[in-house]
């Protein structure tokens, strides 16, 4: 073949392969179909109000309730026709890849059930679960069929939270953590005006596992696990409180848990008695310390000799902004979820906590998770 030939057919080629690279860079993904199990949880208006209907496409909601689906449907403009009055019923007509479940936490290893063996991927507000045991179960089934099962908390999208763990773990800028303190609540779901359909369960223990210790505690659970990498707290002690019983007469209104481990404690304050909404941390290390103030702003003091200094966080990027960007980036295999503040590992670690903290309260003792 003469020379100029194959320059040709080099040419020809090599154009080839630059047009199939353009035409994938170029070809739109399809929006994961996601359903939505449940509409009685107060963070259910997050999915109704997404907007990025090119990554996430609602396709169909289970909620028996069809007056409290109607409200929502008249507020966010949904079509009354993808409501349906099961979860079977709403994943045969619809086929979604995954369910975003926003229903009572005792329906959480429900929707798993009915989920998991359809090999439909699902993402639960927190807590992953009511309970130790059907964290378990969830776990077993979500292994075995092969999905992803995500749990979503409003700090894993704060930029502080991704900041001061970078500066921890990645830069050591405080060096070895000594004491994380997390404070997260409000003056409480009644005070704050949430819907009747949330409070009846929120504040029904066999729905909700407890009150402020379940509802509150979680957010320490999941950022202190995140923290020390996964690693099992030593013991959990806890105290909770019925500070107002005359509002909360079912379940705890305040609570306190210290999570050790061999070289480090957390402290998680959970409450629905303060002043104002609050989600915020301290993390105390060898050297100086990092506090998140809300979802960018930050304290940090990196020595004994520095003087404090305010920090603005980034925001968090796509498709680590908002649980629905994530999910859809998890389920199209662009990110792992393996050990982050979503991932079954995590908050695995974190149902141990909160069980063993909900049983140091009952019991009044300390519950060690590992040995002395």
């Amino acid at each position: 073949m003469c020379k100029t030939c194959i320059l040709i057919v080099f040419l020809f080629l090599n154009l080839l392969c630059m047009a199939t690279m353009v035409r994938a860079r170029t070809q739109k993904k399809a929006p994961i179909r996601v359903g939505v199990a449940g509409l009685n949880h107060g963070h259910a208006p997050m999915i109704l109000n997404y907007k990025n209907k090119e990554v996430v496409e609602m396709v169909g909601i289970a909620e028996p309730n069809r007056e409290l689906a109607e409200q929502y449907a008249k507020k966010y403009g949904f079509s009354m026709d993808i409501v349906y009055n099961s979860l079977e019923e709403m994943l045969d007509k619809t086929k979604p890849e995954a369910v975003a479940a926003f229903n009572s936490i005792f329906g959480h290893l429900e929707v798993v059930k009915i989920c998991a063996p359809r090999g439909i991927h699902v993402m639960v507000e927190k807590p992953l679960a009511i309970s130790l045991d059907h964290a378990k179960q969830m776990e077993a089934l979500a292994k075995k069929h092969k999905i992803h099962l995500l749990t979503n908390y409003e700090t894993t999208w704060y930029g502080s939270t991704h900041k001061a763990y970078a500066m921890v773990n990645q830069d050591k800028s405080i060096g070895d953590i000594r004491k994380i303190v997390v404070h997260d609540g409000h003056p409480g779901p009644m005070e704050i005006g949430v819907g009747k359909e949330f409070l009846d369960w929120l504040t029904d223990p066999e729905q909700n596992g407890g009150g402020a210790l379940i509802d509150f505690g979680c957010y320490g659970a999941d950022l202190i696990t995140w923290l020390m990498k996964g690693e099992r707290p030593v013991s959990v002690t806890a105290i909770t409180q019925q500070i107002k019983p005359d509002i909360y007469p079912k379940v705890d209104d305040e609570a306190t848990i210290i999570v050790t481990y061999p070289k480090a404690q957390g402290i998680i304050q959970a409450s629905w008695n303060w002043p104002v909404s609050r989600k915020d941390m301290a993390i105390y290390g060898k050297t100086g310390y990092i506090q998140t103030i809300d979802a960018l702003n930050m304290r940090v003091r990196l020595h004994e000799k520095s003087q404090e200094n305010t920090l603005k966080a980034e925001p968090t990027k796509s498709p680590q902004q908002n649980p629905f960007d994530y999910l859809a980036a998890v389920i199209r295999g662009e990110i792992k979820s393996t050990d982050d503040l979503s991932s079954l590992s995590i908050n695995m670690v974190a149902m141990e906590i909160l069980d063993a903290a909900r049983r140091s309260a009952k019991e009044g003792k300390t519950i060690y998770l590992t040995k002395k």
